[in-house]
């Protein structure tokens, strides 16, 4: 039986419930990729001009010059969505919403979304975590939609999931090499590690609590990725306060 929606089958509701992801695949066409990836590299190339961006492989600075000239560079832009009026709208894609809905429910707000760069040859892991380690959003049910620009597989940087890994929080503690909550340690079992391979254009879907992990990008191809955060109107905040709906967290689906 498939949703309400149609977009997913109950079978892959229940893999997504069982192991807290699901792989799509190819679901942005090569027009719209083209478009995005223009825009993409127009804003990345005017943060890094700015220094409006992060390096999340280095200690945080506000130094241009460090950001762009550290010897390794994981390159984050929060808020795409209030750069570019392109990304913004990609908030809205009907593709995506209808599988999110079938996840989370009908009623979607955007928590926030991320653009997520390892440049060829120079990009840095992200370390292992939980998203909501960080985020400690109230109920931990956010779900997010990890989107490729590029091919992607294991040699440029694809994501690596532990599944099932979502079912319970696990704490984390400052990492002793970079900025991440979780970098290794027996709360990690790489042997049940499964990597997702994705073409440009593709996506996949995970839980707030899935453990998940980028390796560096030594190969010549860059790796760029886009990070939509979903949640439902109503999610609190780590201080208790409810999350409000605005400009910067647009409510994006809702059933009257």
């Amino acid at each position: 039986m498939e949703s309400a929606t149609g977009s997913l089958t109950a079978g892959q509701v229940a893999r997504f419930n069982a192991d807290g992801y699901l792989p799509i695949g190819k679901l942005l066409d090569d027009n719209l990729v083209d478009v995005l990836r223009d825009e993409y590299d127009r804003l990345f190339g005017e943060a890094r001009e700015t220094g409006n961006f992060r390096n999340l492989a280095i200690d945080n600075t506000d130094s241009v010059d460090e950001k762009n000239d550290a010897g390794t560079q994981m390159l984050q832009i929060m808020q795409m969505c209030e750069r570019s009026l392109v990304f913004r709208q990609l908030l809205y894609d009907e593709r995506i919403l209808d599988i999110v809905q079938d996840l989370l429910g009908p009623n979607l707000q955007l928590f926030h979304d991320q653009a997520l760069y390892k440049p060829a040859r120079q990009g840095d892991a992200v370390f292992w975590h939980q998203d909501n380690a960080y985020w400690q959003c109230v109920p931990a049910n956010l779900v997010s939609c990890w989107l490729t620009l590029d091919d992607v597989d294991r040699e440029n940087g694809a994501m690596h999931v532990i599944p099932g890994s979502h079912l319970s929080a696990i704490d984390h503690e400052m990492s002793q090499q970079t900025n991440a909550l979780l970098d290794s340690g027996d709360r990690v079992d790489p042997s049940q590690t499964v990597v997702i391979d994705l073409p440009a254009g593709g996506v996949m879907f995970h839980h707030c609590q899935t453990l998940h992990f980028t390796p560096p990008n030594p190969t010549d191809r860059q790796r760029r990725a886009f990070a939509i955060h979903f949640m439902t109107p109503g999610t609190r905040g780590k201080d208790g306060n409810y999350l409000d709906v605005s400009f910067s967290r647009p409510l994006l689906r809702a059933r009257m």
